[in-house]
């Protein structure tokens, strides 16, 4: 049996429903705002992206290392500071084999090197950095980054370069380089360092004491 609703019931005025909704919702807002974390935003696709690298690479035998890449504003007085250089041989383009089949996502790379300089000796507690000039494909890219994968005695090294957004272009499709190993990465022994591009690579030995 249904219950008719008295006559004498008033539903609540519309002033006092909108004041109820802004009650709730400055609190709110303010407390979403103070304490939330500062950062970019959550990426499902980047983070599944990043795992399946993460795991591919781990069971292809790689370590990744993040380093710096920068661009010098006094390249001659960094190749002094590096001292001896080793010899630099060509090596065939692109990443090594191993290393094509396994990265989820290619990097841009430079398309050659014009010189390199890449100390013949490291210490392993103590940064280990390479100077060069590269060549890229056009004068829309500019320096994004650096990464090194090391497995068993063999390094590589990927410059990593994105596209410049927009109309702008870069002066010059050539740039110059320094990308610096973390200290404590290599242990003592000898390595085969492949600096890598999408034509002409970059090769060499190092001593690491």
């Amino acid at each position: 049996m249904s219950v008719r609703r008295s006559s004498k019931e008033k539903s609540w005025p519309m002033k006092w429903i909108v004041i109820a909704i802004i009650a709730l919702v400055v609190p709110y807002t303010y407390l979403t705002l103070h304490y939330r974390k500062p950062g970019p935003a959550y990426r499902p696709y980047e983070a599944l992206k990043e795992r399946a690298n993460v795991e591919r690479l781990l069971a292809a035998g790689y370590r990744r290392i993040n380093t710096l890449a920068e661009r010098p504003a006094d390249p001659q007085r960094i190749a002094k500071i590096l001292g001896a250089s080793a010899t630099v041989t060509d090596a065939p383009g692109g990443l090594p084999a191993g290393l094509a089949t396994t990265l989820v996502e290619t990097p841009l790379l430079p398309r050659a090197f014009q010189s390199v300089s890449a100390p013949r000796e490291a210490v392993a507690f103590l940064p280990y950095t390479i100077l060069f000039n590269c060549t890229l494909a056009n004068q829309k890219e500019q320096l994004g980054g650096s990464q090194v994968f090391v497995r068993g005695d063999t390094l590589v090294i990927i410059p990593q370069f994105e596209p410049i957004e927009g109309g702008l272009i870069a002066r010059t499709n050539e740039s110059v380089v320094t990308i610096t190993v973390p200290a404590g990465t290599l242990k003592s022994g000898r390595y085969t360092v492949v600096l890598a591009a999408s034509q002409h690579s970059k090769q060499w030995t190092v001593d690491v004491k």
